[in-house]
């Protein structure tokens, strides 16, 4: 899957706000916690005196991603620096052979495999890293779902501390969230608190454009869009009110 999700903030309040997003994290094959990393962060001034939209883009190409931990997660942390990515597909349901599966390396360097079919492969919906041995005294990775915006960065958006000698199977969800609050690409974020009060956009239902707005309030407001075809062969955009 290739297609952009398009997100636009409108910021209804009377001062500025600082907005970032995030995705749902990924379910993983382990009983390791998973994290998760905020995606992109900007201010934003009040609609009323200054027209501003804030936008996001992120793209449904799910990528495989392992980094060198440059400590242990925290949150407001940097979760370390992306070394290694490749675009994957999930497996499909009926044990259809797709290529799911990439090989994490740790020397020379830190890299991943092209992606190929596996045998027995992860579940449906899922995608799979080889992890391969190291020493866990000495270095630490992160590993799991990349994200790319429409940009070309690409963030690490959950993830577990990779344990050496594994497999590690990685279901994506293509749910979004936007909330309040300041937080780097790639820093750690407490995922449950931050989604308690944040605006949901869910792709699952076709949806492709997410018009959010942050209300006076504290509230938010969320239209979501799908391109359909009309009878006529024209493509527009139609879906369900905030």
């Amino acid at each position: 899957m290739t297609t952009p999700i398009t997100i636009n903030v409108t910021n209804d309040s009377t001062a500025l706000q600082h907005f970032y997003f995030f995705q749902q994290p990924a379910q993983c094959s382990t009983a390791a916690q998973v994290y998760s990393n905020s995606l992109y962060t900007a201010p934003l001034l009040p609609a009323s005196s200054s027209g501003a939209v804030l936008s996001f883009t992120p793209i449904l190409q799910p990528y495989a991603g392992v980094q060198q931990q440059v400590q242990p997660p925290q949150v407001g942390q940097l979760a370390g620096l992306l070394t290694a990515r490749q675009p994957i597909a999930v497996a499909p349901p009926g044990g259809t052979p797709a290529n799911d599966t990439t090989t994490m390396t740790v020397s020379p360097s830190l890299g991943l495999s092209v992606p190929a079919p596996s045998t027995p492969g992860p579940p449906a919906g899922s995608f799979r890293i080889i992890v391969p041995t190291f020493n866990s005294f000495l270095v630490n990775y992160n590993a799991g779902l990349a994200v790319q915006s429409i940009s070309g960065q690409i963030i690490l958006s959950s993830f577990v501390t990779a344990q050496p000698t594994s497999n590690f199977d990685c279901q994506p969800a293509a749910v979004f969230y936007v909330t309040t609050g300041n937080y780097n690409a790639g820093t750690v974020i407490d995922f449950a608190n931050a989604s308690a009060n944040a605006a949901r956009c869910d792709t699952g239902p076709g949806y492709t454009t997410f018009n959010v707005t942050y209300n006076a309030d504290g509230t938010w407001k969320v239209q979501s869009l799908a391109v359909v075809r009309t009878a006529g062969g024209l493509q527009v955009l139609a879906g369900r009110p905030g």
